[in-house]
């Protein structure tokens, strides 16, 4: 999606790459790599995020042609302004499931989005472990077949034991290794796949 790159923005870009050495990284995991930084003013997320070109790519093409974008939490959705999404931690529903059924109301919230987008959406983690476990549990179940997981969620409880479970279910995924993460973070990725790179 073309869009009108900020003058603000652009040097902040400049700037952001006479920093930090992202030429040699291929095209799309620069893209996320760079809007990641940028969005965190971080150089550290270069050597902590796990990508994968192809998953990214098809992550990308996924949204391109207009899938169902899924997110764990209304500041995911915030951060991604152009692009609807299906955000079910706030609803009755999700609520009332989570009551009966003793999970977090974000892994209800998963576990209910995924009966809405079964196959090939993009899903964006960026609050809580509990979602992701439930995303990768429904996908080793077959119930839901994602075209990416963007998994970053935040916390020193289950944050990166979760994307490390995410790394080992083998789904198309971007995730980092340490505990960090976050709403922004995750939308970043998000908005990098749609974007690209605001300086070409």
């Amino acid at each position: 999606m073309a869009r009108v790159v900020h003058p603000i923005e652009a040097e902040s870009y400049r700037i952001l790459r006479s920093l930090v050495d992202t030429s040699t990284l291929p095209s799309r995991t620069r893209d996320v790599t760079e809007r990641i930084i940028h969005t965190t003013a971080d150089p550290g997320w270069r050597d902590d995020l796990v990508t994968d070109e192809a998953a990214l790519e098809a992550g990308a093409a996924a949204l391109a042609a207009g899938v169902p974008l899924v997110v764990d939490v209304a500041m995911v959705a915030a951060g991604i302004t152009r692009y609807p999404s299906i955000c079910l931690v706030s609803s009755p529903t999700a609520r009332d499931l989570a009551a009966r059924s003793g999970l977090t109301r974000s892994a209800a919230a998963v576990r209910l989005a995924a009966e809405q987008a079964p196959d090939g959406a993009v899903w964006a983690v960026g609050n809580a472990p509990t979602a992701l476990y439930e995303l990768i549990r429904l996908a080793e179940s077959g119930s839901v077949r994602p075209a990416l997981v963007v998994g970053l969620p935040v916390g020193y409880v289950g944050a990166a034991e979760s994307k490390a479970a995410l790394r080992a279910a083998g789904l198309p995924q971007l995730s980092n290794v340490s505990a960090r993460g976050g709403s922004a973070v995750a939308a970043a990725a998000v908005n990098a796949l749609l974007y690209g790179d605001p300086l070409s």
